[in-house]
């Protein structure tokens, strides 16, 4: 068996090339799925111990991230208020993040989400996909900013893609976990280890990472990416 490690720039023309060889009759997708991530080192984006990497944009005009969020005993902490997201100074475009979030129950449930590969101006809200965190609508797609992708049609209202299965969160006050993979034009989302939605065409550019503050309490434990640095093929011929 056979393996090659495929950088960007490399993967882009073998695509065109693929294109070319079959008369444009292969889709990019197709040939995308054909190609494995290979990942590099795993990032920490939240440090448990600080807002390091990290900076607001608040719709009120303010820039101090201390009037919502902090950290308390290694967890991220969101009170709600301003409105507003706190984003990666870094950008990504493809990559692996898992994150894990709660509600506290004694202040019930509440609203936030993800913001995957946010371009363009700070406001509220920005040009991006968002991972919705929406108590029992976690998988959800919102497109915001008619950010290019595709997603299932039948599932789709307005901006908003539902997710393909019943909620499996937890009840308040437990810990979810959110795996996210955006992997060239393909994003997919897992919530408790149940793939809950995808998307395919989604425009590929590097963007920020952010979490709402959107009016509720909510907290954060792990924030982790795995960025992917390359695409390996696999020759299913003998070595």
């Amino acid at each position: 068996m056979t393996k090659l490690a495929i950088t960007g720039p490399l993967l882009a023309a073998i695509l065109l090339l693929a294109f070319v060889a079959t008369g444009g009759a292969s889709s990019k997708t197709e040939i995308e799925r054909t190609l494995k991530p290979v990942f590099g080192q795993k990032i920490r984006l939240f440090d448990g111990r600080s807002l390091e990497g990290w900076r607001v944009h608040f719709r009120d005009g303010s820039s101090d991230a201390g009037q919502a969020w902090s950290v308390e005993d290694g967890i991220l902490v969101c009170k709600g208020q301003p409105i507003g997201y706190l984003q990666t100074e870094m950008e990504f475009e493809n990559y692996e993040l898992v994150l894990e979030w709660r509600f506290d129950p004694t202040k019930g449930a509440g609203n936030s989400g993800v913001l995957l590969r946010t371009i363009g101006e700070d406001t509220v809200w920005p040009n991006c996909i968002e991972a919705q965190l929406h108590s029992r609508n976690a998988g959800d797609i919102w497109n915001i900013g008619e950010f290019p992708m595709k997603a299932d049609a039948s599932r789709t209202r307005g901006r908003r893609t539902i997710k393909a299965h019943e909620t499996n969160e937890k009840p308040l006050g437990e810990w979810n976990r959110y795996r996210i993979r955006l992997d060239r034009g393909a994003l997919t989302l897992e919530v408790n280890g149940l793939v809950q939605n995808e998307a395919t065409d989604c425009r590929q550019v590097p963007g920020r990472i952010g979490l709402q503050s959107e009016g509720a309490h909510i907290e954060f434990r792990t924030v982790e990416l795995r960025p992917i640095v390359a695409w390996q093929s696999v020759d299913s011929g003998s070595s």
